[in-house]
């Protein structure tokens, strides 16, 4: 099976799912939040598969964020559609997906890419990887998950100082923060995800997709989801938002 903008390889009932968009570091735009979904969604229907790796192509990034001349010139009611398709399309179903999904962190991991990480069951990252929600240097809040997400790996207090700063982490600090699982130097990174995979294959599939129905439960689909939606697409219409990616567009410090 192809996807555009992605390549996928299964193996002894693993699936690789790589993001291969490097020209612009792997970053998401609708035609690869459509093609992740559809890969997802057929993932699900495949029995052969148990666990899915997704990655991101070359050393670099594994998703360095969303594409965002793609939304620059949206209002509040284009940025909150944004915000619910994506949720709905891509970040919320990898949270629900009925086998384990193993973030391999390659690289930067930034905004969108570090909701989609943390949508993912469990995170593994390459020591040079950095994470990180900037959004409130571009005028907006994180728009697909990541204030709800990040304040249950890392806690309030953390997740607040994270996004209020728009500070990145090394791939050390967000071990230690419990956002990601492990780090390991990024020639081992495939391997410590597999190993991982593999540990995972000892176990019930069938337990695996209740573990992730249980957890959910507690976890996803709240009121916050709804709220973020809405704020994100609120800073739309700011002069702050308009600022915000006039500057990175422009490859300036915003002016706030």
């Amino acid at each position: 099976m192809e996807f555009p903008h992605l390549h996928l390889s299964i193996d002894q009932r693993v699936a690789t799912l790589t993001i291969e968009r490097p020209e612009a570091l792997n970053a998401l735009n609708k035609a690869v939040i459509q093609s992740l979904h559809q890969a997802v969604e057929w993932l699900d229907t495949q029995s052969e598969v148990r666990v899915v790796i997704l990655t991101g192509s070359g050393a670099k990034s594994f998703v360095a964020g969303a594409d965002i001349a793609e939304f620059a010139s949206f209002g509040p009611k284009e940025g909150e559609a944004l915000s619910e398709t994506g949720h709905r399309l891509l970040f919320d179903r990898v949270a629900a997906a009925q086998k384990p999904y193993i973030a391999a962190i390659n690289g930067y991991a930034l905004g969108g890419g570090l909701e989609l990480a943390m949508a993912c069951h469990v995170r593994i990252a390459a020591a040079t990887a950095r994470l990180g929600l900037p959004e409130t240097s571009l005028g907006l809040i994180p728009g697909y998950g990541g204030t709800q997400r990040l304040v249950q790996l890392v806690g309030k207090g953390r997740a607040m100082e994270m996004m209020l700063s728009a500070s990145m982490l090394d791939a050390e600090t967000a071990e230690r923060y419990g956002l990601v699982n492990q780090v390991v130097e990024g020639e081992h990174l495939m391997e410590a995800a597999q190993g991982m995979a593999a540990k995972f294959l000892k176990n019930s599939g069938q337990a695996h997709a209740a573990v992730i129905r249980a957890v959910n439960a507690a976890t996803e689909g709240g009121p916050g989801f709804g709220e973020e939606q809405r704020i994100f697409g609120a800073c739309f219409g700011t002069a702050d938002f308009l600022e915000g990616t006039s500057a990175f567009l422009e490859k300036r410090k915003p002016s706030f």
